[in-house]
């Protein structure tokens, strides 16, 4: 069976009218989890399907990757099954080319119906007339300033308790993979009105760049109803 062409949202206005018709879903773990990928995609279906039904989300599923590799295990073959047993489609968002010129070539494209750019993400989050219809004061929108204002202070933050440890300071690249996953969930929530943030471990990484996924709660971007543990308990 043929797949179907990828396409290239290349304006606010495409992104806007394609997009806002959906419930975003992003799954967030590490790249280095070593567990069977189909066993913990199920217990994040089932953790996925009991929160929409108690939120009552109505609109059709997408889940949007951040331009992860497919590897055997790990957080892009953890997506993979879960949009398998999902039954849903991906939308992609990959860093621009002056970021990091090797990210959407190396991204998984598998079933994969839109792509778009951590720039226009960015776009979306800096608009102030941007509307997905929602009631939320601008307060709600902190723009790319104040957000990569609050991941500086958090890698400072970790970098204050590594050297406690001993350990040397982060790699600078956690700072361009923090503010992707944070734009790309807040913008996310801009354009369709609602959001959903699932995470594929409880044990998140004290100096993991999922670890960042604080930010986005603190700043008000994302709400603690948006998010969904994981358990399997």
């Amino acid at each position: 069976m043929m797949m179907q062409p990828v396409q290239i949202l290349r304006s606010v206005i495409s992104i806007q009218t394609t997009l806002s018709k959906y419930h975003p879903l992003l799954i967030e773990g590490h790249s280095s989890d070593t567990r069977d990928p189909s066993t913990v995609a199920k217990q994040i279906t089932i953790n996925l399907e009991r929160s929409w039904k108690e939120r009552n989300v109505s609109k059709p599923i997408i889940l949007i990757t951040q331009g992860d590799p497919l590897t055997e295990r790990g957080i892009s073959a953890i997506t993979r099954c879960v949009a398998n047993n999902l039954g849903i489609k991906r939308c992609l968002v990959c860093l621009d080319g002056h970021i990091d010129l090797e990210h959407a070539i190396l991204a998984d494209r598998h079933d994969v119906l839109y792509e778009l750019t951590y720039s226009q993400l960015v776009e979306i989050l800096n608009d102030k007339s941007f509307d997905a219809g929602t009631t939320s004061s601008d307060d709600m929108y902190a723009n790319i300033a104040k957000l990569t204002e609050a991941i500086d202070n958090t890698i400072a933050a970790k970098n204050a308790r590594r050297r406690t440890l001993g350990q040397d300071p982060l790699e600078d690249w956690y700072k361009k993979y923090a503010l992707l996953q944070e734009v790309t969930k807040s913008a996310f929530k801009r354009i369709s009105g609602e959001v959903t943030v699932a995470h594929a471990t409880d044990e998140i990484m004290e100096f993991s760049v999922t670890s960042f996924y604080k930010v986005g709660l603190e700043l008000g971007l994302i709400e603690v109803q948006d998010m969904v543990d994981y358990s399997d308990s």
